[in-house]
């Protein structure tokens, strides 16, 4: 069982019939989340206490769970502006048990480009989930990966003995690592900590930038007005510190492709620093790539780019290389993905249209 995101629980119960049903446990709470505050923790507005221990939330929904009095102090509820002192007990409760979760093994073909003993390097084709959690719990790379293991009785995407050590968007194609002892999952994961591996990404973006190469930094965190969308936020208040590196490879006028290098892993990094940059990555529905942001009005060129999104129907982002230090033998590997058809044949249309234009 994984602490789910809070973001992704309605403070509201899920259903008036089935409460009606049950009336002796119409006030019951259950508990779903548990915080001791150290010895020494200075006052501190709970709200904001909270946004740093539960990751990806936003502070708009915890006062929203305030409100509806799921947050609790010593056993009383309280509200989002209340100072957490020392040794106060937090705890978050709902009206419905927590959602047990069970990672189902599952007969899915993975493109395994590396195994040994320790780990495995996976190449994810766009459009599958890499782990079981709200509204895709079958079907995604980690069952398919408990399957290849023979894993089971596992109830946590997080499991050692699954090894997920990092992660991909659905629609983002590529290389993911995975560990198979929970001893080189800990190397492993302690590697992405320090910033040692190496993860470069192939992108296709709207419009041309001024220089060559570049580097967006800003504090990522959940919009607040959209809790699937991620944000730059100003200060660390918000967001946690990210950093990508880009360097263009080809022109086409109105898109182009780069390459970014990842020097921290957020949620949605490129695609949140991409558009922040003012290029936001093409036919990425959920930050505006979806929408012809550059070139002309002409019908001609409106029907274009429409079949270039018909081609590669998700965000052209592909996680091409990966390497990192081998947690037994102490080699240094790298590896190296194609980019996928899907992504060549809107890049080479473009191609193709800019010497036209030329």
């Amino acid at each position: 069982m994984t602490e789910q995101d809070l973001d992704d629980i309605d403070f509201l119960p899920e259903d008036d019939d089935a409460i009606a049903e049950d009336s002796q446990d119409v006030n019951r709470k259950f508990e779903h989340y548990r915080f001791t505050a150290d010895k020494g923790q200075s006052l501190l507005r709970i709200d904001k206490f909270l946004s740093v221990r539960i990751e990806g939330i936003s502070r708009n929904r915890i006062q929203q769970a305030a409100e509806a009095d799921c947050i609790l102090v010593n056993g009383r509820p309280v509200s989002s502006n209340y100072k957490v002192k020392p040794l106060d007990v937090i705890s978050i409760v709902m009206d419905r048990p927590r959602r047990e979760l069970e990672i189902i093994p599952e007969n899915i073909p993975l493109d395994i480009v590396y195994e040994d003993d320790c780990l495995m390097v996976i190449n994810k084709p766009a459009g599958m989930v890499v782990h079981p959690g709200h509204g895709n719990y079958t079907g995604t790379l980690v069952n398919a990966v408990a399957f290849h293991l023979n894993r089971n009785n596992i109830d946590s995407p997080d499991d050692p003995r699954l090894g997920l050590v990092h992660r991909i968007d659905k629609d983002t194609s590529g290389l993911l690592l995975v560990a198979k002892t929970p001893e080189a999952k800990t190397n492993l994961s302690g590697q992405f900590f320090r910033k040692e591996t190496k993860r470069v990404y192939a992108a296709l973006v709207w419009g041309n930038p001024a220089d060559d190469r570049g580097t967006v930094e800003g504090y990522i965190g959940r919009d607040p007005n959209d809790r699937m969308r991620m944000r730059v936020f100003p200060d660390g208040d918000r967001g946690k510190p990210a950093i990508t590196h880009f360097c263009v490879l080809e022109r086409f006028g109105y898109v182009t492709l780069v390459r970014c290098r990842l020097e921290t892993g957020r949620t949605h990094q490129i695609r949140v620093h991409m558009k922040y940059a003012g290029h936001p990555l093409f036919n990425d529905e959920r930050y505006g790539g979806n929408e012809i942001l550059r070139g002309t009005h002409f019908a001609k060129y409106r029907q274009f780019v429409s079949n270039c999104f018909a081609l590669c129907p998700r965000q052209c982002l592909h996680a091409q290389t990966l390497g990192f230090v081998h947690p037994a033998t102490g080699e240094a590997l790298y590896f190296e993905s194609d980019v996928p058809d899907d992504m060549l044949s809107v890049i080479d249309r473009w191609r193709t249209y800019c010497r036209v234009e030329r």
